[in-house]
């Protein structure tokens, strides 16, 4: 198969800012993961220039190994019980106001790192009470137990990524069940509410790895029936030829047709474009 050559909507200035070499540095003195790293996300220069970064809790290898996802697999380590201090630590230096959170999956431990999660948000909050805690976090292999323990702690956004259509489970995220996620985003909208708490809940979607329209426009009802808030919505890209190929690139018309649709089904914002992330923008996501 021929590399498919990125369109010119895609491409992004290599980082070279102050706050991007300030942010790059705490994170490398504290000992702390960043999924902007980590995943070679394009929007890194963007974030760490805005002082903002995606925390990515337990370590830098999953326990799942999704052919899409340039997160390494493998052997993992015992948690860190000092990792969501040196978060909060970070968060503190860097003055954020939104703080997004997410981890590896850690299918090894018996709670999916749920407690872990629950810590970080802690701590925080014990730090800096204004600012507001997401957390993307895994499916915990279904555990509605675990999806309490995040609910219970000081989190503002509970995100919880489909990543694709059903029709392409098998063949994109063989860990996870399209109905298991979202099991996990209604039971954190309503143990929420049982709780008498406004909690957000978001979830994202990859375009390109083959989905039809129609297949997308499914799944951002199902997302509507379980109230699901936030949507975001954007081009995967290949991190190596080892991972799953680019079908098609998704023209940012398309991407502005479907911010219009998720808006018209009722989401409270949708963020959809061919550079967007889960957490690209997060803070103006609650505005």
């Amino acid at each position: 198969m021929v590399e498919r050559k990125h369109p010119d909507w895609i491409k992004v200035r290599a980082p070279v800012s102050p706050e991007y070499f300030r942010t790059r540095a705490i994170l490398g003195e504290l000992k702390l993961h960043s999924v902007c790293q980590e995943a070679c996300c394009p929007n890194i220069g963007e974030c760490f220039s805005h002082h903002t970064a995606t925390f990515m809790l337990m370590g830098d290898v999953c326990t799942r190994n999704c052919p899409y996802c340039a997160v390494a697999h493998g052997k993992v380590r015992p948690l860190d019980p000092d990792e969501p201090r040196r978060i909060a630590e970070a968060v503190a230096r860097l003055g954020l106001q939104h703080v997004v959170v997410t981890s590896v999956d850690r299918d090894d431990l018996p709670d999916g790192g749920a407690a872990h999660f629950a810590a970080t948000a802690r701590a925080i909050k014990q730090a800096l009470p204004a600012t507001r805690v997401e957390v993307l976090v895994p499916d915990f292999q279904g555990s509605l137990a675990s999806v309490e323990t995040v609910v219970e702690s000081p989190v503002d956004i509970y995100n919880h990524n489909v990543e694709t259509v059903p029709s392409l489970y098998r063949k994109a995220r063989p860990g996870g069940q399209y109905r298991r996620s979202l099991d996990v985003l209604r039971h954190a909208k309503e143990g929420a509410r049982s709780r008498q708490r406004n909690l957000l809940t978001k979830t994202g979607v990859m375009l390109g790895l083959g989905e039809g329209r129609d297949e997308l426009l499914e799944v951002m009802r199902d997302l509507r029936e379980i109230e699901c808030d936030i949507l975001t919505l954007g081009q995967y890209l290949r991190p190596s030829k080892e991972h799953l190929p680019v079908e098609r690139y998704v023209n940012p018309q398309e991407f502005a047709d479907l911010k219009r649709a998720g808006m018209e089904l009722g989401f409270r914002h949708v963020e959809s474009g061919p550079l967007v992330r889960s957490s690209y923008h997060a803070w103006e996501h609650v505005n």
